[in-house]
């Protein structure tokens, strides 16, 4: 074949990629958004030392006050587009609900293969942020705090292991891969920062801890 027709054909095979790409055709992980990845322990180090220390207060919270899951998409709310995003060759429904996949938890290095057998974790729990200051925010800012996509504060874990951590701080429970503890707390650290969060004494004190180790 001639050379101008060879790059002619590539052009043309490249452009078709990049079209059904765009299109949301291809399936896998290089098609879906990847979990925001946390800030480096170093920049985590430098907002913590920032964060306002303070004793907390859960006065008033009430987990209805954090509008979620919202609609995202279509007919796709928070819970299932994060499920979409974090699960490997998810498949769903016309109402976007996911039908099959698999789904690897990184607080315990488990993998389910049954959408019910996941949460969607708020790494800051709701009540920890009510607690360290969105009681005073607006219903449309704790809204935007429970559905945040873009900072690292949703992800999707084992259910029964979210139900054990609750409303915890990394000074009353951590995940138990170690592995995954720098992540975490890094995470942790910079959704507090960006929504002006407080942190009490245990709590700023585990963070540094864990930090130190990353």
């Amino acid at each position: 074949m001639p050379k101008f027709y060879a790059r002619r054909r590539l052009g043309i095979v490249a452009a078709l990629t990049a079209l059904i790409a765009s299109a949301g055709i291809l399936n896998g992980p290089s098609a879906s958004a990847a979990l925001p990845t946390p800030v480096s322990a170093a920049t985590a180090r430098t907002y913590l030392a920032s964060l306002t220390v303070s004793t907390e207060s859960r006065t008033g919270y009430n987990r209805d006050l954090f509008p979620h899951w919202i609609t995202v998409s279509g007919t796709c709310n928070t819970r299932e587009t994060v499920l979409k995003r974090d699960g490997t060759n998810v498949v769903t429904d016309s109402a976007c609900a996911s039908t099959s996949g698999s789904w690897y938890s990184p607080f315990d290095g488990a993998t389910w293969t049954a959408a019910s057998d996941v949460d969607i974790d708020h790494l800051v729990p709701l009540a920890e942020a009510w607690d360290s200051g969105a009681g005073s925010w607006t219903t449309s800012r704790r809204q935007a705090f429970a559905n945040d996509l873009t900072r690292p504060q949703l992800l999707a874990v084992t259910d029964n292991v979210n139900q054990s951590k609750g409303d915890k701080d990394p000074a009353e429970w951590m995940p138990s891969r170690t592995a995954y503890h720098c992540t975490y707390v890094r995470a942790w650290v910079q959704v507090k920062y960006y929504y002006g969060l407080s942190v009490d004494s245990a709590e700023k004190s585990a963070l540094q801890g864990y930090l130190a180790s990353c």
